[in-house]
């Protein structure tokens, strides 16, 4: 925690800074963000329904094949459904240990108030005996996506965030780590072996316009190539700020959280995985119990940095319905998308089939019903996403 809070001091100052200064990246720490011809893919925003119909048959199939129709659910036995859904993010992040517990982003969970000025008080408490301080990420305990996730910048802001929040809702707050690149690192390993495999990394752009002291910042998302097909997410999220005209060269991000849907834009990044980082990851997961299957949301210093699995810090461990997101590089084709969903799938029944040998039973599906509406319904209620 003190080593955190030296890098966070000497560090998070100065990259709110580089955020909102012209003439300085957007993306430090990141490689080149390629520019391409078509930047929005013909699928990347289809409706999750359709999309998923032939990871659905190939589940069915999997299940008479492996003699289990809820197999994936106990891949990660020590997550509740293996994290297909509804899993607790500090219920989580409380199972790690060692190497793995040092890499977690500082987090507190405020979990009971009565009002917004109580819940105010006691989250600041918790912050002091914590050591954590403004800014702040807030996130729904509970929720995928990247909804109600914002910036908290203020105690004024804290409280808005609060007084916003479902009251039977819990809310992690997490210090927000002093890097500005962020990737999501998908690893397995199969029980009772010592090593397992990094399978993606995407890295993930916080999307930017950059003004030129004439055109309005509704004018300037509109004639971005890719924010002018995405309006509908980033024009809600600024509706304040939309005639404003930005100085020449002032950068604007569109959207903080690193979530796909959320507008934020992914690259594949499978080149840039080493043995180095496979190994680290290796330590990692040792302080992990029972937990084989699952993307690690990081930031991180720089590329050279995490290829020798160095400086960088998890902000989140997703189970079994996280995806390897780099099939929503624009650059992709959709059959690469469901070869890469197919494996994955074909993966957790796999596991699955290996711990039911191991002593482990599958939960009845009324479970899985039971979290989905449950996530479901406080999803509905949450803040917006910045």
């Amino acid at each position: 925690m003190e080593a955190f809070v030296h890098e966070k001091n000497s560090a998070s100052a100065r990259l709110f800074v580089e955020r909102t200064s012209p003439d300085k990246p957007v993306h430090p720490g990141m490689p080149d963000l390629e520019q391409v011809k078509k930047p929005i893919s013909f699928f990347e925003f289809w409706p999750g329904y359709l999309f998923y119909i032939p990871v659905a048959f190939q589940w069915l199939w999997n299940a008479i094949r492996f003699q289990g129709l809820g197999l994936p659910l106990i891949a990660n036995p020590s997550i509740p459904l293996s994290g297909m859904v509804g899993e607790s993010k500090s219920g989580v992040f409380s199972k790690a240990s060692g190497a793995a517990k040092d890499r977690i982003a500082p987090w507190v969970l405020l979990d009971d108030w009565e009002n917004t000025d109580q819940g105010a008080s006691r989250a600041q408490r918790l912050f002091k005996h914590a050591g954590l301080s403004f800014p702040l990420v807030a996130k729904p305990d509970i929720g995928c996506r990247g909804a109600g996730v914002q910036l908290i910048r203020s105690k004024a802001e804290l409280v808005a965030y609060i007084e916003k929040f479902p009251s039977d809702g819990h809310i992690l707050f997490q210090q927000l780590v002093p890097y500005e690149a962020e990737a999501g690192i998908f690893y397995i390993r199969y029980p009772g072996t010592e090593n397992g495999e990094i399978i993606s990394i995407t890295l993930k752009y916080q999307p930017y316009v950059i003004g030129n002291g004439q055109n309005t910042l509704e004018e300037l998302i509109s004639m971005d190539p890719r924010a002018g097909q995405l309006k509908h997410l980033y024009l809600p999220r600024h509706r304040d700020r939309l005639q404003d005209v930005l100085p020449h060269g002032q950068p604007f991000r569109l959207a903080f959280t690193g979530s796909h849907s959320r507008g934020c834009i992914f690259r594949d990044g499978r080149k840039f995985i080493t043995p180095e980082l496979t190994r680290a990851f290796d330590r990692l997961c040792n302080d992990l119990p029972e937990f084989y299957y699952g993307r690690f949301d990081v930031r991180f210093k720089d590329i050279d940095s995490l290829m020798k699995g160095q400086d960088y810090y998890i902000l989140e461990i997703n189970g079994a319905s996280s995806e390897a997101a780099h099939i929503w590089d624009c650059r992709g084709s959709l059959a690469d998308a469901f070869k890469t969903l197919f494996f994955q799938y074909r993966t957790l029944f796999k596991l699955g089939a290996i711990n039911r040998r191991r002593g482990f039973s599958s939960p009845p599906l009324r479970q899985l019903i039971g979290a989905w509406r449950r996530e479901k319904k406080l999803v509905s209620c949450y803040p917006e996403t910045e």
